[in-house]
Order: C-alpha cells, then structure tokens, then sequence
C-alpha cells in the first residue's frame, strides 16, 4: 500500500478502534460480565475493514464521513458477534481468535453467547438513536435498518452459515460454495458499502457499491480459504487448516490453490474497474489491491 494511503488506513482503524472502546465503555455493575466479554471481543484487532468500507463509500459519495463512524461501527458489532458465535463449542469449536483465546475459553459459555447476541442487537439501538439526535433523518435509519437487518438474517450471514454447517462431511457445487460465501461473508461486506452511500445520500450509487462488493466479498474469501492452506498461526491468529480438518468444501478444496489464485485475482480486477465510477478513488483502488495480497 502507498505510503500516504496507509497513514489514511491507519487513521480509519484508529477512529473506529476509539469509537468502538466508547461503545463498550459504560458496564453496569450488574451486567459487568456481559459488557467486559463484549469489549474483550472487540478489541481482539482485525483490519476493521467493514466499518473502513462503509465510511469510504460515505466519503467517495460526497459524506462528511466523520460523522458517522459510529453509525459505521455498528456492522463491526455485527461482524464480531459472528465470530464470537462462530467460535463455539457448537459451531466451529476454536480455542482462538485473532491470537487470543476465543471469548467462551475467556468467559464461561453462557456469558459469551450473550455477548454475541448483545452485540448483535446494539446496532440498532445505535441508528435508531442517531435518527433520533438528529444525526441521520428517520427515513435512513430505516433503510440502514432495513439493510442491515437483512444482511445478517436468513437471506444473509445467518442463512450462509446454516448452508456451511449442512455442507460439512459432503462435496458441494462451486455454485452453492458461491451461494454460501456470498451470505455468510459477502453479505456483510455488501452491506457496508451500501450504507456508506444511504448516510451520504447517494442511492444513485448504490448500484455501482453492490457491483463492486459482490467481486470484492468473494475475493476475500477466497483469499480467506488459501490462507487456510498457505498461511500460518503467527499470521492469521488462529490455527490452519480447520476447513480441511471439518471436511468443508472450499474454493481451494473445489478449485485448487493456483486457480483460485486466479479466479481472486480476475474479481479483484473486476472491482477495480468499478471504482472508477467514483471520484476521489485512490484509497480504495489500493485497499482492493491490498486485500488480494494480504497475509491475515
């Protein structure tokens, strides 16, 4: 990434790693538990890359975007509550997460899957609220609801994770692993653009944001599955090859580890093609072409 550019992704995780301590801040004594587990999650690390979109696509859109990182900080309690559920002794079962014990190895079970549901319906009480201050008219925290909502629901990260459990100990088609992904991972990640264009008033562009999330989301994860294979525990903060070990159907396992090379690169090209339908584009044509090369 360029110098100058990497000071702007710097700076992006810095605002969101503040904003979300802020969130977390207040522990009633009663409840300490549940908000100390919630914080433990959220400040595992991670490249905050959902709430960076969303607050990216509010500025290539013509968005004060600092006015909305916590509005952009939402789809990160969403995006953490998965893997604290995902993590699980009845999901996925990992003792680790970004390098750090997995929340139900740190908390007893109970207060972890809490957690995950507090940070799950946090979001939004959080837009609700900024329509209610004035910050975001009621009409678009209804439609940022409405996408959110949808995101996680059975159309989206939830239905793609039922899809992978039923999908264990069984070869699947590449067209029902692109089903899958496209809910379990690109849905949230489609998300994020498209709220950083409702808060920045821009539903023209819309279109042009789910174009390029649907080539980047799936990039990503098939970035996500050669790590898998290619990666280590240093690197990425959990253990490799879990979807070999669970017998799950991966692009890699589908495709093999130099096509899916291939096929990641040739949707990353396809993203950045539709940056250039927006102004001010250089960030985001690098932290494309970043997320194809990344080690975690």
């Amino acid at each position: 990434m360029k110098a100058n550019n990497q000071v702007i992704f710097n700076n992006y995780q810095n605002e969101i790693n503040e904003c979300l301590l802020s969130i977390t801040a207040d522990k009633p004594q009663l409840q300490k538990a549940v908000c100390e587990a919630m914080e433990y999650s959220l400040s595992a690390g991670g490249k905050r890359l959902r709430p960076m979109l969303v607050l990216e696509f509010c500025r290539i859109c013509g968005g004060d975007y600092k006015k909305y990182v916590e509005i952009a900080c939402c789809i990160e309690l969403v995006h953490t509550f998965s893997l604290i559920h995902d993590d699980l002794p009845c999901m996925d079962n990992d003792d680790f997460r970004r390098g750090r014990p997995s929340c139900h190895k740190v908390y007893p079970e109970s207060i972890a899957l809490l957690a995950g549901d507090a940070l799950n319906t946090l979001p939004f009480e959080i837009i609700t609220n900024k329509a209610l201050d004035g910050t975001i008219s009621f009409e678009t925290a209804v439609k940022l609801v409405n996408v959110l909502s949808s995101a996680i629901g059975v159309n989206g990260m939830i239905g793609g994770q039922v899809i992978d459990i039923e999908a264990e100990n069984r070869k699947i088609s590449l067209d029902e692993l692109n089903l899958l992904q496209s809910l379990k991972t690109g849905a949230l990640i489609k998300a994020s653009c498209v709220m950083g264009c409702l808060i920045a008033d821009r539903e023209d562009l819309i279109h042009y944001a789910e174009r390029y999330a649907e080539n980047v989301g799936r990039s990503f994860q098939i970035v996500d599955d050669i790590l898998d294979v290619e990666g280590s525990f240093e690197e990425l903060g959990k253990p490799i090859g879990s979807d070999k070990e669970s017998e799950k159907s991966t692009y890699v396992s589908i495709l093999g580890l130099e096509e899916s090379k291939k096929i990641s690169k040739v949707l990353t090209d396809e993203a950045l093609k539709v940056v250039e339908n927006f102004d001010n584009n250089d960030f985001l044509k690098d932290v494309t072409e970043y997320l194809l090369v990344r080690k975690n």
